[in-house]
């Protein structure tokens, strides 16, 4: 059953069901409410794969992923970006003029504020967009719409009355492809690779410059290097970081060995093919 199935977190209809069947089309898109929910299904063999929302281009990260991560047991194997466009709908017969208030997730209203203001309209948060065009649905108010999805209006039965309303359209989301195999296939030698890291620098001054020395010696390129707590202790940060290339470069595997003398902690949490998405002008 696994083999068939992919976890994401929300409901049917959000932007990572999309996501998911554009990906994974032979794979059967399974819903769970929580980050941890969804990776727990990953890790148990529930589902073959999970698909998870980690940073949007207006948004920025997406909150308690990269805390998630670490913990989860799993490997990134992939990374999609998908273009993120919203609708505004509402249940059947519903005019515009008729709309006074708009529910989504708080990620979704942020992204779509200046189109808010302008039709001078009320926000209501929940928890999932897709969950938005569901409760509306269920909830049959001509004052209310919800902003979600063009897969949620199909699901739910909802017309769009504004389509993209989002306020930037290059608004984008970054998911990583997450699996429970220990030792995941390299990817083919043939296409440009990320690898993904985490570590824990020693207590030592400027620690961290000398730990990220070896990659500017070494030619070799961070793409990300974002910082968080672990357990609430102010002395011990933890660095989520991704580099370009694999593991068994030669630039990269000098600055992970520079690495190593400075830092507590280091552990590769997956090498995986960049998304061509990366070169679009």
């Amino acid at each position: 059953m696994s083999k068939d199935r992919i976890a994401f977190q929300g409901e049917l209809g959000a932007n990572s069901h999309e996501a998911c069947a554009a990906a994974f089309p032979e794979l059967e898109p399974v819903p769970y409410p929580t980050f941890e929910e969804a990776f727990e299904a990953v890790k148990k063999g529930d589902c073959v794969l999970g698909m998870i929302p980690v940073e949007n281009s207006i948004a920025g990260r997406v909150a308690d992923v990269h805390h998630l991560l670490p913990n989860s047991g799993l490997k990134i194997v992939g990374e999609r970006f998908k273009p993120i466009h919203f609708q505004l709908m509402v249940n059947p017969g519903v005019t515009l003029e008729e709309v006074k208030s708009v529910s989504s997730m708080p990620i979704a209203l942020a992204q779509c504020r200046k189109t808010i203001r302008r039709m001078k309209l009320k926000t209501e948060s929940v928890g999932d967009t897709a969950g938005a065009a569901r409760i509306l649905s269920q909830t049959p108010d001509r004052t209310k719409a919800a902003i979600s999805p063009a897969l949620a209006a199909e699901i739910y039965g909802l017309e769009i009355l504004v389509r993209d309303m989002e306020d930037e359209h290059h608004n984008t989301t970054r998911f990583l492809i997450m699996t429970a195999d220990k030792h995941p296939a390299p990817p083919p030698f043939t296409q440009p690779c990320i690898t993904s890291f985490i570590f824990r620098v020693r207590n030592l001054p400027a620690a961290l410059y000398k730990a990220m020395g070896g990659f500017a010696t070494n030619g070799v390129n961070i793409s990300k290097l974002e910082s968080y707590m672990e357990n609430g202790a102010w002395t011990a940060t933890f660095f989520y970081a991704e580099a370009d290339g694999r593991p068994e470069d030669r630039g990269l595997a000098l600055a992970f060995e520079e690495l190593s003398f400075f830092a507590e902690k280091f552990e590769v949490l997956g090498v995986y093919p960049a998304d061509p998405f990366r070169t679009r002008p």
